[in-house]
């Protein structure tokens, strides 16, 4: 049934634009006209992390429900875990439309929608109608365009969210709000990271970081992150490089390009990080993940769990069982028996992928 009804949609859908197709998939999901997933998860794909269990490492990243609008029934189409955001301080509107484009040609997507989003009171109260789920919640946090003070907001932002999630993102790594990459730097991501830990009772942080950083520049990262107490990394978010080879008519827009032409660039980001952090952190692995094969190539280059954006948004709900299924048959053919035996298994092999 999820299977029919996400293929009967898709076609529709692709006839709109790409932001006013993803516009009435969140209205769709709100009001509960999305099929469910019934079949319970096998137990091999069951991950232990920060502090929660995963029923099974595939989840959905940051960016697709922005304002938390969902409520449980994105959740319901079978997640392992859901991070919704980014969310900022104060309402804004983003950069000017188009915004949003499929490069169908290559599997992917670029975007430069620039946070937008309804604000921190909206996502608030928005938060209130996860309550009672049974699959771990994130909570993805940026900052404005006009007017932040990062020192000020993150922790702000942090603490508000905290009583609401199971863990929090510290977004400085899109790269559609201006300045906001350069707080990835030692010295001002780590005047961010000690202002947050000021917090009492907050949950689980992870910063999630661009898969453009430089080898220098990631070690950075990682260690900063250690000392000043996250508990993982997100890696990473969209690209502002283009690899050579895309076809699609848009593949020359501005903005931040995720999906398939992804994959290579963060796998390798990935794996380096995993063998830097040399199991002090928790790592979520993203980007041009279609397949059940490629989830389990996140995993080996060293992630915990795994997220999806831009094939959820080209092949919908349907996605979300086969590429379970297909997890399975991969963790067998590699003779996995559980999927935290695949977690960095091949870390230094993916780590030099060109």
């Amino acid at each position: 049934m999820v299977s029919f009804l996400a293929s009967a949609a898709l076609p529709f859908l692709r006839l709109l634009s790409p932001e006013q197709a993803h516009t009435l998939a969140i209205k769709a999901l709100a009001r509960g006209m999305v099929p469910r997933s019934t079949k319970p998860d096998h137990p091999a794909l069951a991950i232990e992390v920060l502090g929660r269990r995963f029923s099974n490492p595939i989840g959905l990243a940051a960016g697709f429900d922005k304002n938390a609008a969902t409520g449980l029934n994105l959740m319901r189409l079978g997640f392992g875990f859901v991070e919704t955001g980014s969310v900022t301080p104060l309402p804004q509107a983003g950069n000017p439309k188009p915004r949003m484009f499929r490069l169908t040609e290559d599997h992917g997507v670029i975007n430069r929608l620039g946070f937008n989003n309804l604000g921190l009171d909206v996502y608030l109260e928005n938060l209130k109608a996860f309550a009672g789920r049974k699959v771990p919640l994130g909570a993805n946090v940026g900052i404005n365009k006009v007017g932040a003070d990062p020192v000020r907001d993150y922790p702000a932002m942090i603490h508000a969210v905290g009583p609401l999630v199971d863990y929090a993102v510290i977004n400085v790594s899109s790269p559609n709000t201006p300045g906001l990459r350069d707080l990835q730097s030692e010295a001002q991501l780590r005047l961010i990271l000690q202002a947050v830990a000021t917090i009492p009772n907050r949950p689980p942080i992870l910063v999630k970081v661009a898969p453009d950083l430089s080898q220098d520049g990631l070690a950075a990262v990682v260690e900063t992150c250690v000392e000043e107490g996250v508990q993982g990394l997100i890696v990473g978010n969209t690209t502002i490089s283009r690899p050579p080879g895309l076809k699609s008519v848009h593949a020359s827009e501005a903005g931040g390009l995720s999906g398939l032409p992804l994959r290579r660039l963060s796998t390798r980001m990935l794996a380096r990080a995993y063998l830097l952090a040399k199991g002090r952190l928790v790592l979520i692995g993203t980007g041009g993940v279609f397949t059940g094969r490629d989830a389990l190539t996140k995993l080996e280059a060293g992630a915990s769990l795994v997220q999806l954006y831009s094939s959820f948004a080209l092949h919908g709900p349907a996605l979300i069982p086969r590429i379970k299924a297909d997890l399975m048959i991969a963790m067998r053919s590699a003779r996995y028996n559980v999927a935290h035996e695949a977690i960095g298994a091949r870390a230094e092999e993916l780590a030099e992928l060109v």
